[in-house]
């Protein structure tokens, strides 16, 4: 048996049956990769990577409680899985009760695509990407500007098997795409990004058209000190706030007192309405474009995921219904802990609700502000209140009656995604957009720009 030669139901199936834990669960998550490179207007490497990670997650039953033990190892031939097994019960074994123990989950099926190959990606899938590519470089060079950029598609198959008889298997495409945009001597640069299946729905003359428009605003510099703005956030800011917020909604956290959604006095803030408008932030594994795991794949346990949810189903969930909160994440274990439902984690976000009005038209109806084009280096300054810290980048343009009049210096703003919501007066139409700051761990956003009237910039960025 090989890493690459084996079948990964093969290597989940052997490994359970080397098994003399009380309980076992086997994840396999097979890899590939393609990517694109470029800079100044032309194709720099591309390449493509295969690889296998396993999983072993042991449990041992005890007086005093079950343990835990997880091991996860890379390119596991058939001389290292035996040991990887026994490295997880010896992991258990030497480890005390775990507080999130939980029967394993078990009473589904196994799935019939459990036993195929597993899905993998290749240069083909930039087939159609490539040329137009190719054609905004181009255009670029003609119209004096350079392209910088890459372009990555990453397919994951996950096989997912345990000792209580679940057989699950899962793929998930996730292709990103950033290109950058400078002038030929490099004073000027604007950015854009989009998050794809599959490379198909992705437009490089739309991205360089877009990219030109916001160099052509920044031939006028004008220079703003720190204060309060009205700002317009588009949709890959709000997603970068907005992940934060979800990644900090811990039942369990909010429970004991230590987060923004801990009510004063005890409790949670569930039922609590966050913001005026009619907004509704939530995840579904079947959203369309945005699709994710319809169940748990946990490689390790902390905070409001456990090892022992492994393969529960995940159903949509509403976090945000009209304003209002209605559910922080839990697992099993947590949920029992604080009196709120189970609801694990899911691996998309959604915001909608807001008008159907473009960027461009809610640029049209400012009398003056500012318009982002994203944020980076994001910094939690206080868990209590999710204050947050972070930089604009790549172009933040002053609008005045209506229109885009310059390009503006950068700023380090402070503000928490909770208060953004509980301020913002217009949100915007919701459309899939790649969150940069977070695009290597969290890709499937849909989110509408926000209107903030008064965004704390609080000192003046040298960044770029």
């Amino acid at each position: 048996m090989s890493a690459r030669t084996t079948k990964p139901h093969e290597v989940v199936e052997r490994a359970l049956e080397l098994s003399r834990a009380d309980g076992c669960v086997v994840i396999a998550d097979e890899q590939s990769t393609a990517n694109l490179r470029w800079a100044g207007n032309a194709l720099t490497t591309n390449g493509v990577t295969r690889g296998r990670t396993l999983t072993v997650i042991a449990t041992v039953d005890g007086k005093d409680g079950t343990a835990s033990g997880v091991v996860s190892r890379s390119a596991v031939t058939a001389d290292d899985l035996e040991p990887l097994v026994r490295a997880a019960e010896a992991a258990a074994r030497g480890a005390g009760p775990a507080e999130d123990a939980q029967p394993l989950v078990s009473g589904v099926a196994q799935a019939p695509e459990f036993t195929e190959a597993p899905a993998e990606t290749s240069s083909a899938v930039f087939a159609d990407f490539a040329p137009a590519l190719g054609e905004a470089f181009a255009r670029a060079r003609a119209g004096g500007r350079e392209l910088y950029g890459f372009a990555n598609h990453e397919l994951v198959s996950t096989y997912l098997g345990t000792s209580t008889g679940l057989r699950l298997r899962h793929d998930q495409p996730n292709g990103t795409l950033e290109v950058n945009a400078k002038s030929p001597d490099r004073t000027r640069s604007a950015w854009a990004g989009r998050s794809t299946r599959d490379f198909k729905d992705v437009d490089p003359a739309a991205l360089d058209a877009e990219l030109a428009v916001r160099l052509g605003w920044a031939e006028r510099r004008v220079e703003l000190p720190a204060g309060r703005y009205e700002t317009l956030l588009p949709p890959t800011a709000v997603a970068d706030l907005l992940i934060y917020q979800m990644w900090s909604a811990s039942g369990r956290d909010a429970a004991e007192g230590r987060t923004v959604f801990s009510k004063p006095g005890g409790g949670t803030r569930v039922g609590d309405r966050l913001t005026g408008l009619p907004l509704t932030l939530r995840s579904d594994p079947d959203e369309p474009g945005l699709e994710s795991a319809p169940f748990v794949i946990a490689h390790s346990s902390g905070g409001d995921q456990s090892v022992f949810d492994n393969g529960l189903p995940l159903t949509a969930t509403e976090w945000m219904r009209e304003g209002e909160l209605r559910h922080l994440t839990t697992s099993r274990h947590s949920a029992g802990l604080t009196g709120l439902p189970v609801a694990p984690g899911i691996d998309n976000i959604v915001l909608d609700g807001g008008e159907d009005r473009s960027l461009e038209e809610m640029v049209a109806s400012t009398g003056r502000g500012l318009l982002l084009t994203c944020l980076w280096y994001i910094r939690e300054v206080d868990p209590a209140s999710l204050l947050l810290t972070g930089l604009t980048r790549d172009g933040v343009y002053l609008v005045e009656n209506g229109e885009v009049t310059g390009e503006v210096n950068n700023f380090r703003f402070n503000e928490s995604p909770v208060g953004v919501l509980g301020r913002a007066t217009e949100a915007g139409r919701t459309e899939k957009t790649l969150p940069r700051e977070w695009s290597d761990w969290f890709t499937r956003a849909a989110m509408p720009a926000l209107r903030v009237p008064d965004f704390n910039m609080s000192s003046v960025s040298q960044g770029v």
